[in-house]
């Protein structure tokens, strides 16, 4: 039985469900690493990916964008002239109750009864207008960086957007980035 889709799982509309207790077989998160490029260099200008609604990333997404971004990075900027994080982590276990569907299948399940379901994976649930992907880089690959920040925004359920963390108000001027 293949994966549902991930619009089953994008909106936060239950309560988060992280206990451990009823959970015997916790599936491993698909993220190999959260932090990537020179993560003790001195950078100038910090971007972040930004959510505009609040949704729930399946690991496999998040994983998506890190790989993408993380590509993007290495083969335009160098591997080291940039740290690239991921902010957000996922602690919400995503359950599913299978249903056999076809001829005959109501002699084979119990329909609702016992219906808690399976755990299938985890997932990140995200508030609007939280960091989701920071990349710290110098003055010379921001371009650089706002391309892969939004390749990676085409990897994730939500609608996103680029915003500069810090920037000096000066340099943000000269390159046209409205004022501070």
């Amino acid at each position: 039985m293949g994966k549902r889709p991930g619009q089953c799982y994008r909106p936060a509309d239950r309560p988060p469900y992280v206990r451990k207790k009823y959970i015997h077989r916790q599936p491993a998160s698909r993220i190999v690493s959260f932090d990537m490029g020179n993560t003790s260099g001195d950078f100038e200008v910090v971007m972040s990916l930004i959510g505009l609604e609040r949704c729930q990333i399946r690991h496999q997404a998040l994983e998506a964008a890190r790989v993408t971004c993380n590509r993007h990075l290495t083969r335009r900027a160098g591997r080291r002239n940039y740290h690239l994080r991921i902010r957000v982590k996922p602690y919400h276990y995503l359950r599913e109750n299978k249903m056999i569907s076809g001829a005959g299948a109501d002699r084979v399940q119990d329909g609702m009864r016992k219906a808690f379901g399976k755990v299938i994976g985890v997932a990140a649930r995200v508030n609007p207008r939280q960091p989701l992907v920071t990349v710290r880089v110098d003055r010379q690959h921001i371009e650089v960086a706002r391309t892969a920040l939004k390749k990676a925004a085409a990897k994730l359920p939500t609608p996103c957007k680029v915003d500069f963390d810090e920037i000096d108000p000066e340099l943000r001027r000269k390159l046209g980035y409205g004022y501070a």
